[in-house]
């Protein structure tokens, strides 16, 4: 990811996308094959589209303390997005300046889970007495970098891991993974001719052995035809659970996006289109199974 400004805020997606590729293999795997056929020279040749996060809605923590720091930062927020049966709201923030990605955050509703599996959720997160984002200085990268990376409640155990896992994978994925970044987003749609696409790009990743999440199709596509993604299966970690149980659970994965250009900007060249010409925001549908990504029907292809 290339960056032309340098502010705060590059500095923390700089760091956040360190320990991301450290822990996600297909990352660095990825980024190698496309320089080898010619795509990019360096990572930092890559269009980044967005990066998601996933939070817990609950007091103190959710979207309404996470989204503080982008929008100390200048993005803007927008589109409100809900998922009925996977209990997830979430929101999308546009960037300041069109180097920066656009952010994705989502909550779980935890309210509407089961009152078991909200007992084990709240026996971790109560112990958030207060918003944690209000206590940090979101001006000091170090410090955000920081808090994105560390825990905010104790270690889970692997029972209630997998408790939580029988109900809501998204819950599971959170109790464990907090606030790492859940996955960023290749831009295929600003990659060269022969590759700009999803069809030929997502050949490419399963040449090189990548597994595509297929729910949905590998291709999930807006109704209005213009914005098309697919996504890796996550790449798995090895847990360390309370008690020291381990299991190998989902991390984070990569995403990849094909913005089409708007029906009015058709005519003009290629070479001429800018962000703000092409397909903005996001898909409740396309988001719904992207999610799957990290779940275990599409884990067991990995």
């Amino acid at each position: 990811m290339k960056f032309s400004t340098h502010t705060t805020m590059t500095k923390i997606l700089d760091a956040l996308f360190a320990t991301y590729s450290e822990r996600v293999p297909d990352v660095k795997k990825i980024t190698q094959a496309m320089v080898e056929n010619g795509m990019v020279k360096n990572q930092n040749e890559i269009i980044n589209d967005h990066v998601a996060f996933r939070t817990m809605g609950v007091e103190n923590l959710g979207i309404a303390s996470f989204e503080k720091i982008f929008l100390a930062h200048g993005y803007e927020k927008r589109d409100f997005f809900h998922f009925e049966v996977k209990k997830l709201d979430a929101h999308w923030y546009a960037p300041p300046t069109p180097d920066l990605p656009r952010i994705f955050i989502s909550e779980l509703k935890v309210d509407l889970l089961s009152e078991k599996v909200q007992k084990i959720i709240r026996k971790y997160t109560d112990s958030v007495s207060s918003d944690p984002v209000d206590h940090l200085d979101l001006n000091n990268a170090e410090a955000v970098s920081h808090f994105f990376q560390n825990p905010l409640w104790k270690l889970p155990s692997i029972e209630d891991y997998e408790a939580l896992l029988a109900e809501s994978e998204y819950a599971a994925w959170v109790i464990y993974n907090r606030y790492y970044l859940n996955h960023y987003t290749i831009s295929v749609h600003d990659l060269p001719e022969a590759f700009c696409t999803l069809e030929p790009f997502n050949e490419f990743l399963k040449a090189i052995g990548i597994v595509l999440n297929t729910s949905g199709g590998e291709i999930k596509t807006s109704e209005d035809g213009l914005l098309r993604q697919s996504s890796s299966v996550a790449n798995k970690v090895v847990a360390h659970f309370s008690g020291n149980n381990t299991r190998e659970i989902a991390g984070s994965y990569v995403e990849f996006a094909e913005r089409g250009i708007l029906p009015q900007f058709t005519h003009l060249p290629k070479s001429e289109i800018k962000r703000e010409q092409r397909r903005e925001g996001f898909e409740t549908g396309n988001a719904d199974r992207i999610f799957e990504s990290t779940f275990t029907t599409q884990l067991k292809k990995n």
